[in-house]
C-alpha cells in the first residue's frame, strides 16, 4: 500500500480523452478546451444524422457472429422495421449491430450508425449508408436516443444493460415520452425481468414505467408493439437541407 506521501494515482491507467477527464478537476484552460471538444463531438453528430429520419435504435452485443440465432433474429428484424419506413440506428460496429445494420441494408431501408472510438478500434461495420464515430461515450448515447423513436435491446453485456437502464431512466422520468422497448430473449433476460418485478414489488418503481417494455422472442410481436406505441405517438418533424451548409437527405 502507497505511504501518505506516495501519488494515490500511481495505480489508475485511464485511456486519455475521457479517462484523463474523469480523473478528477483539471485546469480552467483545460476543462473549457474539453468542453469544446464535446461541443464539436455534438455539432458533428447532429449535422451528420439530422436528415436520417425517424430510427428505431437497436442495441445488443458485438459478439455474435453471423451464425448465430440472435444474429440472424436481429438481421430479420432490422428488415421488418425498414419495410415499416423507419431508419436502423445502431452503435455501427460489428454482431447485433451488424446483423439490425445488415437487414435494413440488404431490405432496400435506411441503416446509419454511431460507432465508438476504442483504444482496441471497433470498426464500422459495411451495411450503413452514413455513419459517425464518436470519441465519447455520453455523446454517442446522447445520439442514439436523439432520433429514435423506439427502442430494441437483444442479448448483450455490461454496455448494453447500460444503454437499456438509462433508456428505461429517460422513459420513466418522462424526459422521452410513450417509446416503446422490445427485449429480445425472454430467456437471456428472465432475471432482468424478475428484478424490475422485485422494484415494483417494492414500489422502488411504478407499474406505468414498463407499460412501454415487451420481453419477447416473436419478431412479428416486437414489430407490432413498436408499430402500436410508434403509431400512436408519432410525431416527427422533416426538415429541408440547406445547400450553403452542404447538407442532404438520405435515401
Amino acid at each position: 500500500m502507497p505511504d501518505d506521501n506516495d501519488d494515490l494515482s500511481w495505480n489508475i491507467k485511464l485511456e486519455p480523452k475521457e479517462g484523463k477527464f474523469l480523473q478528477g478537476p483539471h485546469s480552467r484552460f483545460q476543462e473549457f478546451v474539453f468542453a469544446i471538444k464535446v461541443f464539436a463531438e455534438f455539432v458533428k453528430g447532429f449535422r451528420t444524422l439530422h436528415f436520417v429520419g425517424p430510427c428505431i435504435t437497436v442495441f445488443g452485443s458485438a459478439r455474435f457472429t453471423e451464425d448465430h440465432d440472435y444474429y440472424k433474429k436481429a438481421r430479420e428484424l432490422g428488415g421488418m422495421l425498414s419495410q415499416l419506413g423507419f431508419t436502423i440506428m445502431t452503435g455501427g460496429g460489428p454482431g447485433i449491430m451488424e446483423a439490425a445494420n445488415r437487414g435494413a441494408f440488404e431490405s432496400g431501408g435506411r441503416s446509419v450508425g454511431c460507432n465508438i472510438k476504442l483504444p482496441q478500434e471497433q470498426k464500422p461495420n459495411k451495411y450503413m449508408q452514413k455513419w459517425i464515430t464518436i470519441k465519447y461515450f455520453f455523446v454517442r448515447k446522447t445520439l442514439l436516443t436523439k432520433y429514435s423513436y423506439g427502442f430494441i435491446v437483444f442479448p448483450g453485456g455490461v454496455g448494453t444493460m447500460d444503454e437499456f437502464f438509462e433508456t428505461l431512466t429517460l422513459i420513466q422520468t418522462g424526459t422521452i415520452s410513450n417509446f416503446p422497448v422490445v427485449m429480445i430473449g425472454k430467456e437471456y433476460y428472465k432475471d432482468i425481468l424478475e428484478m424490475l418485478q422485485k422494484m415494483l414489488n417494492a414500489k422502488t418503481i411504478s407499474a406505468e414505467d414498463l407499460n412501454y417494455v415487451l420481453f419477447t422472442d416473436d419478431m412479428n410481436e416486437a414489430v407490432e408493439h413498436i408499430k402500436f406505441y410508434v403509431g400512436e405517438n408519432y410525431r416527427f418533424t422533416k426538415f429541408k437541407p440547406l445547400r450553403w451548409m452542404f447538407e442532404r437527405m438520405l435515401r
